[in-house]
């Protein structure tokens, strides 16, 4: 790649979620890494500027509309990574991802929005792969926890167990508030009509594995149920339709570069639910959450579910977002029987400060470790955390104070975090 101006551009940096990653990049991101921030408002942008504090005073501030292509190729052309947190990005990303394909540039995003993430894919994989660009959507609580956890215990077995993994189970306990960006995203899945073809369990696997017949572990879950392999009451995830994909896109991608996950490797993921009331509460979350999905699906339902919900730019409290967490507990089955057990959580709002970390150590995996990135300097593609980022990532999260381990002794106890 030729020289640019920056390593890293952060666009979408006044909205809600970017605004926190000009925080983030501010505190963390080092004298070594020369970033810019973009977006379409500078007066926004100059007020997300000055909230960052000293530290980015002098970061520059760079204008584009994403529906401008001569402006966006503009920003693009300067940097080697382009952070985006401008959603939904089924709107707003697909005149950044071209630019970022066409001028060799990696790309970060925080989307969930898996029927765009498959246009990507047919348009751009092949070209981004012989490149050696990393295009790598979903870096956000969608779904590093899930993509990362997995590809540690399915590696855990095959290292240490010599031995395929069958089946991977996931168990996401959460608390957080809302983004009106998050929602917005939800919403115009729901009114564009892709709703249909999101369900799909295949959907974003790579061509030699996507013809495979989904069999009863690769159906979305629609029951609540008691799992004895982690001991506790489960209900289907709210994100497990988009983390489910992206799991099953890293496990084709391996099998095609001849490192699988096992030779028939299931992914299926769930909201645990614990205590002494569990069965009754996964009950009750079970009939809200098909609530929620009815409400999304009509026309009068989501509009009345946005008079309820943040506005695009707005989100929860600073005391809400300090006082979330999540916690993923993971339980691998190898082909012999054999389990191992994983855990990723965090202290912070998933949805916020959570994935504002996922996102920015993602740039920096790319921005400073790019030697050290899975399959070299010539992987490129419209990529998964884990196929893009790999271990790279997983310790620049533990570093950052994020739990990452795998135990052959578990499921792992204490308390959420």
């Amino acid at each position: 790649m030729p020289e640019r101006k920056y390593d890293v551009v952060l666009y979408g940096a006044s909205g809600f979620t970017g605004r926190q990653t000009v925080e983030y990049f501010a505190r963390n991101a080092g004298s070594d890494v020369r970033w810019a921030i973009a977006g379409r408002n500078c007066q926004a942008l100059e007020a997300a500027r000055a909230k960052a504090g000293e530290s980015a005073r002098s970061v520059d501030i760079l204008i584009a509309d994403a529906q401008d292509q001569q402006a966006v190729d503009a920003i693009v052309s300067q940097t080697r990574i382009l952070l985006t947190t401008a959603g939904p990005f089924s709107l707003y990303g697909s005149k950044i991802v071209d630019a970022c394909v066409r001028f060799k540039t990696h790309y970060v995003d925080i989307t969930g929005e898996t029927f765009w993430v498959r246009d990507l894919i047919d348009r751009y994989h092949d070209r981004a792969a012989a490149d050696g660009t990393r295009i790598i959507p979903c870096c956000g609580f969608d779904s590093i926890p899930s993509d990362l956890g997995t590809y540690l215990v399915a590696r855990h077995i095959k290292s240490k167990l010599r031995a395929d993994c069958r089946e991977v189970k996931s168990f996401y306990q959460i608390r957080g508030g809302l983004n009106g960006g998050t929602f917005a995203s939800a919403s115009n899945a729901q009114a564009s009509g892709h709703s249909a073809r999101m369900r799909e369990p295949f959907l974003l696997n790579p061509p030699t594995t996507n013809a495979k017949e989904a069999g009863k572990l690769d159906q979305d879950p629609r029951d609540a149920r008691f799992d004895v392999d982690m001991g506790a009451w489960r209900t289907p995830f709210v994100m497990g339709v988009a983390n489910t994909r992206i799991v099953r896109r890293s496990a084709g991608l391996f099998e095609q570069w001849r490192e699988p996950y096992g030779r028939e490797f299931h992914y299926q993921e769930y909201q645990k639910i614990t205590g002494p009331t569990a069965r009754v509460k996964a009950y009750g979350m079970l009939a809200a959450l098909g609530m929620l999905q009815a409400t999304l699906k009509s026309s009068a339902g989501r509009r009345f579910l946005t008079r309820l919900a943040p506005k695009p730019g707005q989100g929860p409290s600073q005391k809400t977002m300090d006082n979330g967490f999540f916690r993923c507990d993971l339980v691998g089955i190898a082909a012999d029987g054999r389990k191992v057990f994983g855990i990723v959580s965090d202290q912070g709002d998933p949805g916020n400060r959570a994935t504002v970390k996922f996102l920015c150590e993602s740039a920096l995996c790319l921005a400073l470790n790019a030697n050290q990135l899975p399959g070299g300097h010539q992987r490129g593609g419209v990529l998964t955390p884990a196929t893009a980022l790999g271990d790279v990532l997983v310790e620049r999260l533990r570093k950052a104070g994020m739990r990452l381990e795998t135990s052959e002794q578990g499921p792992f106890n204490g308390p959420a975090v």
